[in-house]
């Protein structure tokens, strides 16, 4: 049997909201609600649930590995929001993005402060390496 990913739980102040965006942004299907949850789906299948909690949010970091034509699409949705986008985790380059291992790649945060990234190339399949 193979293993693979299949769902992971992000914590929300407004779970439904948090999960419209992200869905908006990485321009994948509306999210849906299975129980609890509003639940995004990757085209891979994997499954990114929105947990409605009322007390403190622990920022997360998610990736992303998208192709060149989504990547624009996705950067021109931040652009287009107005939202703050850097280039490093770190966010200490704010307003560019980056060319690691010989692709692209842009941090941003959705509305809870979790880290997203979008990156064109796996980390370290052209070498870089921090």
């Amino acid at each position: 049997m193979a293993i693979n990913f299949d769902h992971t739980l992000l914590a929300a102040h407004d779970s439904h909201a948090s999960a419209v965006f992200l869905a908006a942004v990485l321009g994948l299907p509306a999210p849906r609600r299975w129980g609890p949850f509003d639940m995004v789906v990757a085209d891979n299948g994997a499954k990114l649930d929105y947990m409605e909690t009322s007390g403190d949010v622990t920022p997360q970091h998610y990736a992303f590995l998208v192709d060149e034509a989504d990547f624009d699409a996705i950067f021109q949705r931040i652009r287009e929001n107005k939202l703050d986008y850097w280039a490093d985790p770190a966010q200490s380059m704010a307003g560019e993005i980056n060319h690691r291992d010989g692709g692209r790649g842009v941090y941003f945060e959705d509305p809870n402060g979790h880290l997203l990234e979008v990156l064109t190339r796996p980390d370290g399949s052209g070498g870089w390496n921090p």
